[in-house]
């Protein structure tokens, strides 16, 4: 089956799908790991990352000549920096507290995060199964040609 003249490829649409989870879940790792983190290099409290996902199909519509045109699936657009405001915390003691004892802490929810990380982890998963599955089912119509 074709569309404008280019066919869908199983492993295209889920090895795409695969690579983009696999980052999202290095993000979403990172963004815990830094979850405390109250001075960057940059300055001020870490701030949440997130990973932006585009569609190769949508692309390859706009551009039929472009470098991925025979493809489908999905690619990373960016990974963008989350624009909410840092979390205060009352911590008087601690050596980054203002004069009133509050800290700028990351913007980092963990529970949010793991929430998005059980996501990101099934659709690894779903996408594995995919090409478990499209694996057998290429093994019997062999198996029925050899017969």
């Amino acid at each position: 089956m074709s569309v404008f003249g280019k066919s869908f490829s199983v492993l295209d649409i889920s090895g795409s799908g695969l690579t983009a989870e696999r980052a999202r879940m290095r993000v979403i790792a990172n963004n815990i790991a830094n979850a405390q983190v109250t001075e960057t290099r940059s300055g001020g409290p870490y701030k949440r990352q997130q990973v932006e996902f585009e569609s190769i199909l949508n692309q390859s519509m706009k551009s039929r000549f472009s470098k991925e045109a025979d493809m489908n699936g999905v690619k990373i657009k960016g990974i963008t920096q989350s624009k909410d405001s840092p979390n205060r915390v009352y911590i008087p003691g601690h050596p980054k507290a203002n004069k009133d004892g509050f800290v700028e802490m990351p913007n980092v929810s963990v529970s949010k995060e793991m929430v998005d990380l059980i996501a990101a982890s099934r659709s690894y998963e779903a996408n594995t199964s995919v090409v478990t599955t499209y694996r057998k089912m290429n093994e019997r119509a062999l198996n029925i040609i050899r017969r």
